[in-house]
Protein backbone atom coordinates (compact mmCIF):
# COMPACT_ATOMS: atom_id res chain seq x y z
CA UNK A 1 0.00 0.00 0.00
CA UNK A 2 2.60 2.58 0.94
CA UNK A 3 4.57 1.82 -2.53
CA UNK A 4 1.27 2.78 -4.52
CA UNK A 5 1.09 6.30 -2.11
CA UNK A 6 4.80 6.39 -3.35
CA UNK A 7 4.41 6.21 -7.11
CA UNK A 8 1.23 8.74 -6.98
CA UNK A 9 2.72 11.26 -5.61
CA UNK A 10 5.88 10.74 -7.41
CA UNK A 11 3.10 10.97 -10.50
CA UNK A 12 1.51 13.97 -8.92
CA UNK A 13 4.89 16.02 -8.75
CA UNK A 14 5.90 15.04 -11.98
CA UNK A 15 2.72 16.45 -13.72
CA UNK A 16 2.79 19.56 -12.23
CA UNK A 17 6.28 20.17 -12.94
CA UNK A 18 5.41 19.85 -16.40
CA UNK A 19 2.37 21.89 -16.24
CA UNK A 20 4.64 24.84 -14.82
CA UNK A 21 7.25 24.55 -17.34
CA UNK A 22 4.57 24.60 -20.06
CA UNK A 23 3.21 27.49 -18.75
CA UNK A 24 6.87 29.06 -18.73
CA UNK A 25 8.00 28.44 -22.19
CA UNK A 26 5.49 30.40 -24.38
CA UNK A 27 6.75 32.30 -27.42
CA UNK A 28 4.87 35.20 -29.19
CA UNK A 29 4.82 36.71 -32.67
CA UNK A 30 4.53 40.14 -32.97
CA UNK A 31 3.91 41.24 -36.54
CA UNK A 32 4.68 44.86 -37.70
CA UNK A 33 2.57 47.14 -39.77
CA UNK A 34 5.07 46.32 -42.43
CA UNK A 35 4.58 42.60 -42.40
CA UNK A 36 8.03 41.45 -40.43
CA UNK A 37 7.59 39.16 -38.04
CA UNK A 38 9.28 39.46 -34.79
CA UNK A 39 9.36 36.07 -32.55
CA UNK A 40 9.19 37.27 -29.02
CA UNK A 41 10.32 34.47 -25.60
CA UNK A 42 7.59 35.38 -23.64
CA UNK A 43 4.49 37.68 -23.69
CA UNK A 44 5.20 41.02 -24.89
CA UNK A 45 4.31 43.59 -22.04
CA UNK A 46 2.31 47.07 -23.44
CA UNK A 47 3.48 50.33 -21.35
CA UNK A 48 3.30 53.73 -22.06
CA UNK A 49 2.19 53.37 -25.35
CA UNK A 50 4.45 50.58 -26.59
CA UNK A 51 5.14 47.13 -26.49
CA UNK A 52 8.70 45.35 -24.27
CA UNK A 53 10.06 42.41 -25.18
CA UNK A 54 12.83 39.96 -24.84
CA UNK A 55 13.21 38.80 -28.61
CA UNK A 56 14.73 35.30 -29.23
CA UNK A 57 18.22 36.10 -28.83
CA UNK A 58 17.07 37.21 -24.92
CA UNK A 59 17.79 40.77 -25.70
CA UNK A 60 15.56 43.18 -24.25
CA UNK A 61 13.85 45.48 -26.68
CA UNK A 62 10.81 48.40 -27.51
CA UNK A 63 8.77 48.75 -30.04
CA UNK A 64 6.65 51.72 -30.34
CA UNK A 65 2.34 50.46 -30.54
CA UNK A 66 1.83 52.36 -33.93
CA UNK A 67 4.00 50.09 -35.51
CA UNK A 68 2.46 46.99 -34.51
CA UNK A 69 -0.25 45.40 -36.50
CA UNK A 70 -0.90 42.46 -34.09
CA UNK A 71 0.31 40.51 -31.07
CA UNK A 72 -0.14 36.32 -31.11
CA UNK A 73 1.12 33.30 -29.61
CA UNK A 74 3.44 31.77 -31.69
CA UNK A 75 0.80 28.87 -32.72
CA UNK A 76 -1.75 31.63 -33.40
CA UNK A 77 -0.13 34.29 -35.67
CA UNK A 78 -1.14 34.57 -39.14
CA UNK A 79 0.75 33.29 -41.74
CA UNK A 80 1.45 35.81 -44.78
CA UNK A 81 1.63 33.46 -47.37
CA UNK A 82 -1.38 33.87 -49.82
CA UNK A 83 -4.30 31.85 -49.93
CA UNK A 84 -4.59 32.78 -53.67
CA UNK A 85 -2.18 31.50 -56.26
CA UNK A 86 -2.63 32.86 -59.76
CA UNK A 87 -2.63 29.83 -62.62
CA UNK A 88 0.19 30.00 -64.96
CA UNK A 89 -0.82 30.96 -68.62
CA UNK A 90 0.08 28.38 -71.39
Amino acid sequence: MKRILTNNKLVLAFATCLLLLCGCANTYVITKSNGMRITTSGKPKYKNGGYYYTDASGRKSYIPGGQVREVAPASMAEDESPNFKPRSSK
